[in-house]
């Protein structure tokens, strides 16, 4: 069913509420990273240019004691968020009460105000995180309306999404609604070939995708520390590489499930240490005793090089080597190159592969980055999205 999108909503003079996502990087107070502000503008703006009265509901890092609340204050988000407006924004450092009742009731048509750091109510009984409905339903009667913008924590069913939508009129905002178009289209109806890279530490975590993408994808290119547990399962010998001893089995089957479908790499960079400058060397159908495989090999970017040529949607989740160290990073940096050059719809499920290219400093050349890990993992598996589901049908 087709969700309402903030365009269908009449916000001239109304009260929106709106949550997005500001969880963003900090270090000794100053924001390091402004890109998910920086996703929501257009959002904002296109609500300030409409008339609206905005209240933005936002949560910071996880919050389990007084301490945590100090040094995860939305005030220099509200400061950041000022400046890329270039208009005042009403910081309110509390989460109910009289004194942020008053402020929302004095908004005039086009002003903006964000109220303090909604993780804030999860020190009395995790309020926020559990959805506790008295909160949903208190932050409900500041508004007349609902927009959801924050596809980050879309996954959770939290009292800033799912309750506040379970009282409101709601739709989602552009960068939810770009979500949906990108990841939910190439899943669901991709221009093919469709190929999905995999990469990333553990199979546990990807199994669901896996199992999902193998009924939709063309090709499933296999990556990452996750890789040597398939290599077990095919009963290679895979030195002191990281396996999920326990998912053997379940790697076995998918194995069985994908036939030609699963493509696993060819050759591994494996080094004795887990360092950077590690003695490393590359071996291919087993690694040596002593030797961790950090990166796939030569022989396995060529083999996904050849997979990808000829496709024209590429979903990418996870990287396939430990890119955080630049001689095992090799890998998926010759993959992202390979992505940036290809003419396809070329999509970054969010996560450490998003952190990856924009660190290799390939963002720009992908069609859409996702700006939420978890959110477009549970996506990709085929699962509903909570925070999505709550907002109204059209």
């Amino acid at each position: 069913m087709a969700k309402q999108t903030v365009k269908d909503l009449d916000v001239k003079d109304k009260k929106v509420l709106v949550r997005v996502d500001f969880n963003v990087p900090m270090k000794n107070g100053e924001i390091t990273n402004d890109n998910r502000i920086q996703a929501s503008l257009e959002t904002i703006n296109y609500l300030i240019d409409q008339g609206a009265k905005l209240v933005l509901f936002s949560h910071l890092g996880r919050i389990k004691s007084e301490e945590d609340k100090t040094k995860n204050s939305l005030q220099p988000v509200a400061d950041r968020l000022s400046d890329l407006l270039g208009k005042p924004v009403t910081f309110i450092p509390e989460t109910r009460g009289p004194k942020l009742e008053e402020a929302v009731d004095k908004l005039e048509a086009s002003q903006v105000l964000l109220v303090e750091n909604t993780r804030f109510e999860d020190l009395d009984g995790k309020k926020e995180s559990k959805n506790d409905p008295e909160l949903g339903k208190y932050w409900a009667s500041l508004g007349d309306l609902y927009v959801n913008d924050a596809f980050g924590t879309a996954h959770r069913s939290h009292a800033s999404n799912v309750g506040i939508a379970s009282h409101l009129d709601s739709a989602v905002g552009f960068l939810i609604e770009k979500e949906i178009d990108f990841i939910g289209g190439a899943v669901d109806n991709p221009e093919r070939p469709f190929v999905a890279i995999l990469g990333g530490a553990k199979v546990s975590d990807k199994f669901g995708v896996i199992e999902n993408l193998i009924g939709k994808a063309d090709k499933v290119l296999i990556g990452g520390g996750m890789a040597y547990t398939f290599f077990k399962a095919q009963g290679k010998d895979i030195g002191d590489s990281l396996l999920e001893e326990d998912k053997v089995d379940l790697a076995k089957d998918l194995l069985d499930r994908a036939g030609e479908k699963l493509v696993l790499p060819v050759d591994t960079v494996a080094g004795k240490d887990f360092d950077n400058e590690t003695e490393s060397q590359v071996f291919e159908g087993k690694i040596e005793p002593g030797y961790q495989g950090l990166d796939i090999g030569p022989k396995t970017v060529d083999l996904f090089t050849d997979e990808l040529q000829d496709a024209k949607t590429v979903v990418w989740n996870g990287p396939l080597g430990v890119f955080e160290m630049a001689n095992f990073a090799k890998g998926t940096e010759q993959i992202c190159e390979v992505l940036a050059q290809i003419p396809a719809t070329t999509i970054i499920g969010g996560g450490d592969s998003a952190t990856a290219a924009s660190d290799l400093g390939f963002a720009d050349d992908f069609d859409h980055i996702s700006t939420g890990g978890g959110a477009s993992l549970q996506y990709l598996e085929g699962k509903e999205l909570p925070g999505i589901a709550a907002i109204s049908d059209k």
